[in-house]
């Protein structure tokens, strides 16, 4: 066991040469696919609002507003945006509906601009990411894919299985780990989390790894064990690493929407939060919950998902996300 977690320096990857794929579409063109549905429902609807009502009138904010929050901005949000909207028409600065469209686009590049930051780097490898989330968000399986990225860039990676409460993820962890020619530390099911991170923290520090994944428990419960369990977690990587987790992902599964983001406040209030991975973004019609979540949460999207290959995983531009939908 101790060879096994303490042995030497792992050489990099060998990611085993694939057969070349077609060629894949830039990653604007990639985000636009996967924006459609948003597009259609959201900008389209703004559009055709806007070209059937040219007079600024109760009845065009009216259903602006309706239009915000059916693509799942949610009030507070879709309240913020109009507002500011409303005002540059009072001041004169939006001559007609056409204007609006543009003063919309505006309005929200800078509520996701403003929550963007850099990723916070360690000092010294490993980098620990810490990932958290409710089951069937997607989050073993966004590990295995940020793994593969991460290995075809020549950096290795060290999988921790830490959620030890679901069988499935372990075994999940594992494909991704032989996929990714990454090792994976685990320990029975039912084991403490903790415990896992402890492990996996000690050898990829004693090997020199360049980066740790860990992946926790993401059972519901009551708010007091979830904080304890991801406060204790926490404190290990600390106590290992100082500074670790440097940073702490928060996985989103955007089709829940509106629905999604009470529990994204409990795990940020619960284990630090540093940056949101918002999964299936392709799969709604509703991808206004990105702008909800930058206002709400008061937190960047790293990444997002938009479709079911491997490479499917990008890294969010929030510029390229409402060029995307206003293009």
């Amino acid at each position: 066991m101790f060879k096994s977690l303490f042995g030497s320096k792992p050489a990099t990857p060998d990611v085993t040469p694939e057969a070349a794929p077609p060629e894949k579409l830039g990653l604007f063109a990639r985000l636009k696919q996967a924006v459609k549905s948003t597009k259609d429902s959201f900008v389209g609807k703004i559009e055709q609002t806007l070209r059937s009502k040219p007079v600024f009138d109760d009845s065009l904010w009216d259903e602006l507003e309706t239009i915000l929050i059916q693509s799942d901005l949610g009030i507070a949000t879709t309240t913020e945006v109009l507002d500011a909207v409303r005002a540059e028409v009072k001041r004169g600065e939006l001559p007609d509906t056409a204007a609006v469209r543009g003063s919309l686009q505006r309005q929200l590049a800078k509520l996701l601009e403003s929550s963007s930051n850099t990723p916070r780097a360690a000092t010294a490898p490993p980098q620990v990411i810490l990932v958290v989330g409710v089951n069937g968000t997607g989050k073993t399986t966004t590990i295995g894919r940020l793994a593969w990225q991460l290995t075809r860039q020549g950096k290795t990676v060290l999988l921790c299985a830490g959620d030890t409460f679901r069988a499935a993820a372990i075994e999940q962890l594992e494909v991704w780990g032989e996929r990714a020619g990454c090792e994976v530390i685990k320990q029975k099911p039912g084991a403490d989390p903790s415990a896992v991170i402890f492990d996996g923290l000690t050898a990829a520090k004693s090997r020199g790894y360049d980066v740790v994944l860990a992946d926790t428990a993401g059972r519901l419960h009551t708010k007091t064990n979830l904080m304890t369990e991801l406060e204790k977690v926490t404190r290990t990587c600390n106590k290992v690493i100082p500074g670790a987790p440097h940073e702490v992902y928060l996985v989103m599964d955007a089709t829940t929407g509106q629905n999604g983001l009470q529990q994204a406040r409990l795990f940020t209030e619960t284990s630090g939060v540093t940056g949101i991975v918002l999964t299936k973004l392709d799969g709604t019609a509703k991808g206004g919950v990105v702008i909800a979540i930058a206002r709400e949460l008061k937190l960047p999207i790293r990444y997002v998902g938009i479709g079911e290959q491997k490479d499917d995983l990008i890294p969010f531009d929030s510029q390229q996300f409402i060029e995307s939908l206003f293009a």
